[in-house]
């Protein structure tokens, strides 16, 4: 809802009911106007012609409507006013909640019975937003009761967007394999790392089934990148703003595939939010720098290691047939303990757009 408002000479003022308040330039609020002659509501695109527009128009009156519900604009291009909702306004303010608002930064004491979710829960309608919400807010998720098969792991895949193709296929199940050139493939322990650093978009979700377990070991790692990295801006500044600028090279090379890419460890966006994190020791690529900034570069991923493979901010369990774990391959590390015997996985990868969308779609972001 909106208090009130005050027109100044080349923006509105406008102050909402909880008393925080924004700008707003006119030739932004202009443009961005819902009327039908400017926006085409069926397929939410714009129609207004926006380099015709005189980068000086005025608001010549502004109105209050609706007990603050709306504001009547009429500009000076225009003959009728056009309204605009307080929803508009506080969806569009600088000031309004910033995007890591809804999660849940941990390690392992603050992870409870809460990531557990039921399958056929998960799939119904009034479930569903639980879920997301949930996997939003921890950045994993354990779905149990599912049928060990690939079924399962599609369902899941198609109620939030799509499977991703990638070198591995579309869904996929593996096992120990010596002819993979992935060491995902062996018995060994996996250090907890993101996949797909030699991808430029790299997925976003990962879904994981225990299709069948007669082993022993073999536990899955969870670690909160974002908790690694509010752990290392606090202590050492320097060593965040290294990893957040210095792009690392990954790189795939095998099963007749030479893929590369290159970011940041925390990727930044342009409010200077950490939106990714993105470590893989396993396939850091060679890259050169200057010496004294190499040598910072190893104190950096040094440090970022060791707090990944701390238990203290490890979250550990022996997955079981029929639990499908998945998570947030943008912010949550996954490793795997060594193990001996027979483990058959399912699996898939969702790109991070189409998780996002879901949970646009659903209220949860």
């Amino acid at each position: 809802m909106i208090k009130n408002i005050k027109i100044l000479p080349d923006k509105i003022n406008i102050l909402f009911s909880n008393d925080k308040e924004d700008n707003f330039l006119n030739i932004w609020l202009r443009d961005h106007a819902r009327d039908e002659d400017s926006w085409d509501q069926r397929s939410n695109q714009r129609k207004i012609y926006t380099a015709k527009l005189d980068p000086k128009l005025h608001i010549k009156k502004a109105i209050l409507k609706d007990n603050g519900k709306s504001v009547d604009i009429l500009w000076s291009d225009l003959k009728k006013p056009i309204n605009y909702t307080s929803n508009f306004f506080l969806e569009n303010s600088n000031k309004s909640k910033k995007i890591n608002d809804n999660i849940k930064i941990w390690d392992k004491k603050d992870i409870g019975k809460d990531i557990y979710v039921d399958f056929q829960n998960t799939i119904s309608n009034e479930g569903f937003k639980e879920f997301l919400e949930k996997l939003y807010k921890f950045g994993f998720v354990v779905i149990q009761n599912c049928k060990t098969e690939m079924s399962s792991v599609e369902k899941i895949a198609n109620k939030i967007g799509y499977v991703r193709e990638s070198i591995f296929g579309g869904l996929w199940s593996f096992e120990s394999n010596s002819d993979m050139a992935d060491s995902a493939y062996t018995q060994d322990e996996l250090r907890p790392h993101t996949d797909s650093t030699y991808s430029n978009d790299a997925p976003g979700l990962q879904l994981l089934l225990c299709c069948h377990y007669e082993a022993t070991g073999g536990e899955s790692i969870m670690v909160d990148g974002f908790k690694i990295a509010e752990k290392i801006y606090k202590e050492n500044r320097d060593l965040y703003t290294l990893l957040s600028e210095i792009e690392v090279t990954g790189q795939y090379i095998g099963d007749g595939v030479f893929l590369e890419a290159k970011r940041p460890i925390f990727k930044l966006n342009s409010n200077k939010e950490l939106v990714q994190v993105s470590f893989n020791n396993y396939d850091r690529a060679a890259f050169r720098m200057d010496d004294e900034k190499t040598l910072k570069f190893y104190d950096a991923i040094r440090e970022f290691d060791l707090i990944a493979n701390n238990r203290e901010y490890q979250w550990r369990h022996i997955l079981k047939p029929g639990e499908l774990l998945i998570f947030n391959n943008w912010r949550i590390l996954h490793g795997r303990g060594s193990f001996k015997g027979d483990r058959k996985m399912s699996g898939c990868y969702i790109n991070k757009e189409d998780f996002d969308s879901s949970c646009r779609m659903n209220k949860v972001i």
